[in-house]
């Protein structure tokens, strides 16, 4: 499927400050067919905006049939160009990362399937996915009911609660009273979700991602954890990933996306009956 990409610029308001955020938009086109509708995707990069990496795997999920849209997370501190992967665009990244407010991340989320939605040729179908910070955002932007769908990728400070301002770690259970915490919220999803994890990942440990599993299952989450053994952290980035890139097991997590992709927001299910699902214990 061809595709056409594009930017647009938002205006968002929050913490008392009004900024520009840009859009990145990967549209798929079907020639003779102007009025073709399809889902919409929002792509929330890793700490670094959106660089090379993040735009290629955009154009493979619009090349599959999807209105992607990538928000530009640092536009309360810098324009919409990418960081370098060295040292001081990952110093940068990480700064601006707990710098940056939930209420401003959640903003973003929020004016980006707005956005979509505004699109006549989006079918009104939304879902998220992205790596690293993305995927923490992809997972904190399922919150919003019009999200049906996320794939997270390696989904940092999740579990430790480090994502926005705090005055440190917390990887207790239970968490803080009246927490606005993503990991103390899951409840609120409606859509369904698919964790995606290297084992090796030094940014998310054993314990950190087995409290992200019993977290979403203590919320009554519909989802799919999924563990690979010899994934590290950004495993799924081909370029400049220290050593860390693996084209098969991000081929295998790729269909893990299209298949949660194709069935929720491609297909017409209707809606939920609600009915408990009957399923015979056979061998």
């Amino acid at each position: 499927m061809l595709i056409k990409e594009s930017h647009a610029d938002v205006q968002t308001n929050v913490d008392g400050k009004e900024t520009s955020m840009r859009i990145f938009v990967f549209h798929p086109t079907i020639p003779q067919y102007p009025n073709a509708r399809f889902p919409g995707i929002v792509l929330f990069s890793e700490i670094y905006q959106v660089t090379g990496p993040v735009a290629r795997f955009a154009r493979q999920i619009a090349g599959q049939g999807y209105i992607v849209a990538a928000p530009s997370s640092y536009h309360d501190f810098t324009g919409p160009e990418a960081l370098a992967y060295d040292v001081p665009g990952t110093d940068q990244g990480n700064e601006w990362k707990v710098k940056k407010t939930l209420q401003s991340y959640d903003e973003d989320s929020y004016k980006t399937v707005d956005y979509l939605l505004t699109l006549p040729t989006c079918s009104g179908r939304i879902g998220a996915t992205g790596m690293c910070l993305g995927g923490h955002l992809a997972l904190r932007a399922s919150l919003d009911p019009r999200i049906s769908a996320c794939v997270a990728y390696f989904a940092t400070d999740v579990h430790s609660r480090t994502l926005g301002p705090h005055s440190g770690a917390d990887t207790s259970a239970q968490g803080p009273e009246n927490s606005n915490h993503t990991i103390d919220k899951l409840g609120e999803i409606k859509g369904e979700v698919a964790m995606i994890f290297g084992i090796k990942d030094t940014h998310v440990p054993d314990a950190g991602r087995d409290l992200v599993r019993q977290k979403l299952r203590n919320a009554g989450v519909v989802f799919s954890f999924y563990e690979f053994a010899w994934a590290q952290h950004a495993f799924i980035r081909d370029e400049l990933s220290k050593g860390r890139y693996d084209p098969a097991i991000t081929k295998v997590c790729f269909e893990v996306l299209l298949e949660l992709f194709g069935r929720v927001l491609k297909t017409d299910l209707g809606p939920k009956d609600g009915k408990p699902e009957k399923i015979e214990h056979v061998c």
